[in-house]
């Protein structure tokens, strides 16, 4: 599972994937309209090879390293709300591979309609089933 978040709208995705390497990294990356984008991340593995890609500007922090911001360098969003998502799947023990896109597309409705007023929960529930 993948949490994005583009600190321009402030929208968050929390995306599932079978396997969490390069290929992958870039998949999800590539979708973007902006000339150069730049990708804050933790010291996972997957993100290196992003290094050497002109077309990305990595800044990372080194958990393992006590580094946990460096400037505007920081994933603390992401991973609040991927704590957020284990908080919400961890009732429905053993959710298929099948079913988690259902089950995180499920977690975020609820979290864009947490504090709106009544009419605009409807309007957002009606305008995502449809």
């Amino acid at each position: 599972m993948f949490v994005l978040v583009d600190r321009g709208s402030d929208q968050r995705y929390v995306i599932p994937s079978k396997s969490a390497d390069e290929s992958t990294v870039r998949l999800l990356l590539d979708d973007h309209e902006e000339e150069s984008l730049t990708v804050y991340t933790d010291g996972f593995r997957a993100y290196d090879p992003l290094e050497k890609d002109e077309t990305y500007q990595r800044e990372a922090v080194i958990h393992g390293e006590g580094e946990y911001v460096d400037g505007d360098a920081h994933v603390n969003t992401c991973e609040s709300h991927a704590s957020l998502a284990r908080r919400w799947l961890s009732p429905h023990r053993g959710i298929s591979k099948n079913k988690l896109t259902a089950y995180l597309r499920l977690f975020e409705l609820r979290r864009k309609i947490l504090r709106k007023p009544g009419r605009d929960v409807l309007k957002e529930i009606i305008q995502t089933v449809l």
